[in-house]
C-alpha cells in the first residue's frame, strides 16, 4: 500500500507541479504549483518512511480547503474537483502500512477530511433544490367542466405565449399524471438525429411532423395513427446538409367562407423547396393551393439542386390575416455565396404569392422577370409570431453569411441582421426593426420566437413584444413601433479579431429584465472532476482569449459564452398571462472558436481532436470550432449547465431560478454517470405554462419531462421519457373526454448525447 500511495502521489505532485508551472507562466493562480511541491515532498517523506508524510498532506488539505472557500465561498460544484480528490487519498494515508510509521498519522489526516465530507455536505445542502412537498397524491381526478381547449398555433396563441388557460392538472394533483398514450411514429432513420416538434391540436385531432416532408394526425385521446402524409421522393433527399433538416411544427388554418376544397387545411414546407397544403381530415393535398396543393419555394431562388438541401424552412410558417408567412433556414458556414433568406407571404387559400422582403431590396415586394432574390442575406429559422389585430408579423432573422466573418457581408442588409423585423402582411414593407447584436460575429442569431403579451402600464396596456437572444437577454418592445419599452443602452465590448473584420465599438443591452446567461467567466470559475482536469481547463482559459461577453474570434483560441446554442434559443420564454410570470429555460456552455487563414487550412469540413472546420468559401479564412470541455470530457465551467427561471413581468425581477436536470445521463467520456445528482444540463427545446399554476419542460439530457410550480420552483412532477425531448411541450382539453393532456415529442437531438427514437407522449390524470 505505501508504495502504491507513493506512486500515486508523484504522479499527481508531478501534474500539478508541471501544469502550475505552466499556469503561473500565462498569469494564473499558484495554487497548483505550491500543491504540487506539497504532494511531491510528502512523496518524498513516504520514500524515506518519515511520519512526516501524512502531516505534509494534512497541512495540503487545510491550505487547500481554506484556498477553496477564498476563491468559490460554499459552492458545491466548485468545491468538488479542488477537494474531493485530494481528500480520498488522504484516506489512503490512513491505511495499516503507513499508520505504522506515526501512530498521529490517522489523526492528522481524519481532521481534514472530516472537515471536507462536512464543508461540502453543507455546501450541498445550502444549494439543494427544496422540491419534496406534503401534496397528497390522488389515486384519481374527475376531468374538468371547463370548455375544450385547443392548440392551434405554434406557440398556442399566435403571439406564442405557450399558455394554456386550463387547469384540470394544478400544483395538488399534478402529481398523479401517467402515460395516457404514446405514439411510435417509426421516423425514418437520420445520420444527424433531430425531432424538436410541437403538435398542434385542433378538431378532435393532433397535427404533428415527424420530419421534413412526413406529417400525421393523431387522435388526441389514444394517439392513433389517422393520417400520414409523406412527400414524393422522400428517400432521395439528403439530410446531411443543414444539420440533417429539421421540422419544428405545422400551421393550422381554417376559413371563415367557403372553399373549393380543405376549409380546414395543415399548411407545411418539404424539404425539396415547395409550401403544402393539406386537407386536415384526410391528408390529402389541396388543388386549389398552388399548384396541385404545392407552391414553389425554389421560384426566384437561383441555382438550387432540387434533392441537395441548401436552404429550407425549419420552423412552421405564421398565418397573418390570411397570409402564409414563411422563412427559411440556410446553410450558413459553407460559402459566402449562400442562397436569399428571403421572407415570403402566401395566400392562405389559393397559394398565391402576395409579397417577398427581400433585405438588399426592401421598397420592393416582387421580382421583376428573370431576377433572382438576393444571394447572402440575413435568414429566419426561428419561428415566427404575429399580431392579427396590427397586421404584423415578427420575423426574428440571423446574419448575414458566414457567421464568424463578417469582413464582406453586404452593408445594406447589416441593419437587419440578428434582429426582429416587423412586416405588414398587407404590403411586405418593414414596419420596424430592432437588433439585437450589431454586426454579429458570433452566430447570435435570433433563435428564439418573439412573444407578443400586454404589459399592463400605470397610463393603461401597452402591446408588447419580448425579444429573447442567445446572450440571455430579454428586450422589451412596444410592437407597434418596436421601440424599447425597458431603455437599452449601448455599452462598449471587446475590440480586435483579425485585419481584414470590422467591430461594432458597441453592443445593446437591455436595462429591464436581467441577464439569464450566468456571470462572467473567471478562471475561478472553471472545473473538472479532479484537480488536474481543472488545472488543465485553468490553463487553455488563460491561453485563450476572453474579454466578456461578445469577444471577437482571431487567430487564436476565442471563448464564445454563451456559446452559439446561448443563453436563450429557439424554445423562447413563456408566459403565464393571468399571473404576470414569464417562464424561461437557459443554457450555459461555452466554446472555443478559431479563425485559420485559409492557406493553413484543412480543404473539406471535419476536424481532429474535436475541433470542427467549417469553409466559409470566399472568405480569408476557415473557422473551427469545438466545446470547452476537459480530457474528461466534461465541461470546463462549473455547473449548472441548464437553469429554469420565473420572471415578474411587471417588475421584471428574477423570482426563482433552478437548475435543470439530473446527472443521471452525464459522465466523463460520455459515459453515464446514473447519479441522480440536479446539477443542471444541457438542453434544448422550451416550455408551456398552465393555468393550473405549472411550468412543464422536457429538453434534458438526462431524459426526463418534468412540471415546476412556477410560484416558487418546487419540481412536482417528472417521467422518463425513451429519448432527449428536444421539443416544446404543449397541451389542451379534448373535446370527447374532457381529458386535459399534456404532449411532447421524445426523439432525440444530435447536440445532446443520448440514443434516438421517434415517439410523442400524452400524459395526464388518471380515469375516474
Amino acid at each position: 500500500m505505501v508504495w502504491a500511495l507513493i506512486v500515486i502521489l508523484v504522479l499527481l505532485g508531478a501534474g500539478l507541479f508541471g501544469g502550475g508551472t505552466v499556469l503561473i507562466a500565462d498569469g494564473g493562480s499558484p495554487y497548483y504549483l505550491v500543491a504540487g511541491i506539497a504532494v511531491l515532498a510528502s512523496a518524498f517523506a513516504l520514500v524515506r518512511r518519515h511520519g512526516a508524510a501524512a502531516l505534509i498532506y494534512a497541512g495540503l488539505l487545510t491550505a487547500t480547503l481554506f484556498w477553496s472557500l477564498w476563491e468559490v465561498g460554499l459552492d458545491g460544484w466548485q468545491l468538488v474537483p479542488r477537494l474531493i480528490a485530494l481528500a480520498v487519498i488522504g484516506l489512503l494515508f490512513m491505511s495499516r502500512s503507513v499508520t505504522s510509521l506515526s501512530a498521529r498519522n490517522r489523526w492528522w489526516i481524519a481532521g481534514p477530511v472530516l472537515t471536507i465530507v462536512a464543508v461540502i455536505s453543507a455546501a450541498f445542502a445550502l444549494q439543494a433544490d427544496l422540491d419534496s412537498g406534503s401534496q397528497r397524491v390522488p389515486t384519481a381526478v374527475a376531468p374538468s367542466a371547463a370548455a375544450p381547449t385547443e392548440w392551434r398555433n405554434w406557440g398556442n396563441t399566435l403571439g406564442g405565449t405557450r399558455y394554456v388557460p386550463a387547469s384540470q392538472i394544478d400544483t395538488r394533483n399534478v402529481r398523479g399524471l401517467e402515460l395516457a398514450w404514446q405514439y411510435e411514429s417509426h421516423r425514418p432513420p437520420q445520420a444527424i438525429p433531430s425531432f424538436e416538434a410541437t403538435p398542434l391540436a385542433a378538431d378532435g385531432r393532433l397535427f404533428v411532423c415527424l420530419q421534413p416532408g412526413i406529417v400525421a394526425a393523431l387522435d388526441q385521446d389514444t394517439g392513433r395513427e389517422i393520417w400520414r402524409y409523406t412527400m414524393p421522393n422522400f428517400e432521395k433527399i439528403d439530410f446531411s446538409k443543414l444539420w440533417g433538416g429539421k421540422c419544428r411544427g405545422v400551421s393550422y388554418y381554417e376559413a371563415t367562407h367557403a372553399l373549393p376544397d380543405c376549409p380546414k387545411r395543415i399548411l407545411f414546407s418539404r424539404p425539396d423547396g415547395y409550401l403544402m397544403a393539406v386537407d386536415a381530415a384526410t391528408g390529402q393535398v389541396c388543388p386549389s393551393f398552388g399548384n396541385a396543393g404545392a407552391a414553389d419555394l425554389r421560384v426566384g431562388m437561383g441555382d438550387w439542386p432540387p434533392i441537395t438541401i441548401t436552404a429550407m424552412p425549419s420552423s412552421p410558417p405564421a398565418i397573418v390575416k390570411g397570409v402564409v408567412v414563411i422563412g427559411q433556414s440556410v446553410t450558413d458556414l459553407g460559402s459566402l455565396d449562400a442562397p436569399s433568406g428571403v421572407i415570403r407571404g402566401y395566400d392562405a387559400e389559393t397559394g398565391a404569392l402576395r409579397w417577398a422582403w427581400d433585405a438588399a431590396r426592401p421598397e420592393r415586394t416582387l421580382l421583376q422577370p428573370d431576377e433572382t432574390y438576393t444571394r447572402d442575406t440575413p435568414n429566419a429559422w426561428g419561428v415566427l409570431s404575429g399580431d392579427d389585430e396590427l397586421g404584423l408579423v415578427f420575423v426574428p432573422t440571423g446574419n448575414s453569411l458566414p457567421d464568424y466573418f463578417g469582413g464582406r457581408r453586404w452593408e445594406f442588409a447589416e441593419a437587419f441582421s440578428s434582429a426582429i423585423v416587423a412586416i405588414d402582411v398587407a404590403t411586405g414593407k418593414v414596419r420596424w426593426t430592432f437588433q439585437t447584436v450589431h454586426h454579429d460575429l458570433w452566430d447570435y442569431d435570433v433563435g428564439a420566437q418573439p412573444v407578443a403579451v400586454d404589459i399592463p402600464r400605470p397610463d393603461g396596456v401597452t402591446p408588447a413584444l419580448l425579444a429573447p437572444t442567445k446572450l440571455g437577454q430579454i428586450f422589451v418592445l412596444d410592437r407597434r413601433t418596436g421601440r424599447p419599452i425597458d431603455p437599452v443602452i449601448e455599452k462598449p465590448v471587446p475590440q480586435g479579431g483579425v485585419p481584414e473584420e470590422r467591430t461594432s465599438k458597441t453592443q445593446p443591452f437591455t436595462t429591464g429584465f436581467p441577464s439569464l446567461s450566468g456571470p462572467e467567466l473567471h478562471e475561478k470559475n472553471m472545473w473538472g472532476l479532479t484537480p488536474l482536469d481543472q488545472l488543465w481547463c485553468r490553463i487553455r482559459f488563460v491561453q485563450a482569449r476572453y474579454e466578456g461577453p461578445f469577444t471577437p474570434a482571431g487567430t487564436r483560441d476565442t471563448l464564445f459564452y454563451p456559446g452559439t446554442a446561448g443563453g436563450i434559443d429557439w424554445g423562447s420564454v413563456s408566459i403565464d398571462t393571468e399571473r404576470g410570470l414569464v417562464a424561461v429555460n437557459t443554457l450555459r456552455f461555452s466554446n472555443f472558436g478559431r479563425l485559420v487563414a485559409r492557406k493553413d487550412a484543412p480543404t473539406s469540413e471535419g476536424g481532429g481532436g474535436g475541433w470542427v472546420t467549417f469553409q466559409m468559401a470566399g472568405t480569408p479564412y476557415i473557422f473551427a470550432e469545438t466545446p470547452f470541455m476537459s480530457p474528461l470530457r466534461v465541461p470546463c465551467q462549473a455547473p449548472p449547465y441548464g437553469t429554469m427561471n420565473v420572471l415578474d413581468l411587471k417588475t421584471r425581477k428574477l423570482l426563482w431560478s433552478k437548475p435543470l436536470g439530473v446527472a443521471t445521463n452525464s459522465g466523463p467520456f460520455g459515459v453515464s454517470s446514473r447519479l441522480p445528482i440536479r446539477m443542471g444540463v444541457p438542453n434544448m427545446g422550451g416550455s408551456v405554462v398552465t393555468a393550473g399554476g405549472l411550468v412543464f419542460i422536457g429538453a434534458t439530457q438526462d431524459r426526463m419531462i418534468r412540471a415546476y410550480d412556477i410560484s416558487n420552483g418546487r419540481e412536482l412532477w417528472s417521467a422518463q421519457l425513451p429519448s432527449v425531448a428536444a421539443a416544446n411541450p404543449m397541451s389542451y382539453v379534448s373535446p370527447r373526454t374532457g381529458r386535459q393532456y399534456v404532449v411532447i415529442a421524445a426523439g432525440g437531438h444530435y447536440g445532446i448525447t443520448g440514443p434516438p427514437a421517434g415517439a410523442v407522449l400524452a400524459f395526464a390524470l388518471p380515469r375516474r
